[in-house]
């Protein structure tokens, strides 16, 4: 046993310090970025994969990481990991027929939206029964997602993955560390997931103790990822477009987004209508006072690694396992395009702040500065 004594950092542990900016508004910034993929090889000038657009990420949960999702956000350059549990003839017809309407990319499905897999031999055969039967290249993306990243067979699973599919390019994840982001790009990983436990459905930490401040993993995995030409996602810990943008401040290339997009129409999911007492009382005619209750609508949301995610999706936990996720009710949202305006528009803002004209530039502009709270709550429960 040992301790590390460094102090690492979350998102509510920083803010970022305001520069003079000579932005005159936020319509000036630039939120697209391109990047080149290290490992994936393809017939273009340089021989690589490349992409653009906004990077930031719906996650691959249940009403999140929904088709309905995928177009809505590939209209805006942004991206998604579809569900994993998706039907080959669903995935099929889907990356076949684009349908997205994109007003910038006939091929949005193939530009902005991955297929999502485990590790078994199951999950192997199940992409390449897709691959083979979508038209060509347009299977672009795999995400190779599993809780745990720290697993020789893991690793072993995307070297792989690598070998059989050359072309595609691999998000591979989670981990929390340097070296074990570095060995996954070594081992042919392009994108390297970063978080374990930070997600608010996600209760790894409360039921294994093991974790790490997302901030200070996102700083440390982006630095090693860097230095071999790989990239980064941070996924889970945001609740705010505040901490979208401390996470690209912190060196992630992508940013994966979960609890912040669910709860609207694209994720599906049953609207559940509740009634709750409120503080408000009205006068009745005989002079007593009557307390006044509202109707609120929610939809369920749920960890992969929750007890509801396994039943519906395995037919329960196994006998070894425990739940790892909540399930809870998010307020109803309505349609997901006022919430991605909202974390778009945040993020323009903090750029003009931090004087970032571009968002690839706020990482060298930006200064955290440690701070004991970091907003005034006064009316958060309002």
């Amino acid at each position: 046993m040992r301790i590390e004594e460094d102090v690492k950092l979350d998102y509510s542990d920083v803010l970022i310090r305001p520069k003079r900016s000579t932005l005159g508004s936020r319509k000036d910034v630039d939120l697209e970025r391109g990047f080149t993929f290290r490992n994936s090889k393809c017939d273009t000038l340089d021989g690589y994969r490349h992409y653009r657009g906004v990077p930031i990420m719906a996650a691959n949960m249940d009403g999140v990481g929904t088709m309905e999702v995928a177009d809505t956000l590939a209209k805006q350059k942004m991206f998604t990991c579809l569900v994993k549990t998706f039907a080959v003839n669903q995935l099929v017809d889907y990356f076949n027929n684009d349908e997205c309407t994109s007003p910038f990319d006939d091929d949005s499905r193939r530009e902005y939206v991955a297929m999502s897999i485990g590790i078994t031999d199951t999950n192997l055969a199940k992409f390449n029964a897709v691959y083979k039967l979508v038209n060509e290249g347009n299977l672009k993306y795999v995400c190779i997602d599993v809780a745990n990243g720290y697993s020789e067979r893991f690793g072993n699973f995307v070297r792989k993955f690598r070998k059989a599919f050359p072309n595609v390019v691999i998000i591979a994840g989670n981990v929390v560390t340097g070296e074990m982001t570095e060995e996954l790009i070594l081992n042919g990983a392009d994108i390297v997931k970063v978080g374990i436990g930070p997600g608010s459905v996600c209760t790894t930490r409360i039921q294994t103790g093991v974790g790490y401040p997302q901030l200070s993993a996102v700083i440390e995995c982006a630095d090693a990822a860097h230095g071999l030409g790989g990239l980064v996602i941070a996924d889970g810990g945001c609740s705010t477009p505040g901490d979208v943008v401390k996470a690209f401040a912190g060196g992630a290339d992508f940013v994966m987004l979960g609890g912040m997009l669910a709860g609207h129409d694209e994720g599906g999911g049953n609207i559940i209508a509740k009634i709750y007492e409120t503080d408000e009382v009205v006068k009745m005619g005989d002079g007593f006072y009557e307390t006044v209750y509202k109707e609120k609508s929610f939809i369920q949301f749920y960890g992969m690694s929750s007890d509801a995610a396994n039943t519906k999706h395995f037919g329960g936990l196994k006998d070894y396992r425990s739940s790892e996720g909540r399930e809870i009710l998010v307020p109803y949202r309505g349609a997901i395009e006022n919430t991605i305006q909202d974390i778009l528009g945040g993020t323009r803002s903090a750029c003009t702040y931090a004087g970032a004209q571009r968002l690839k530039h706020l990482m060298r502009c930006a200064t955290f500065i440690r701070c004991t709270d970091t907003h005034n709550r006064v009316f958060e429960n309002n």
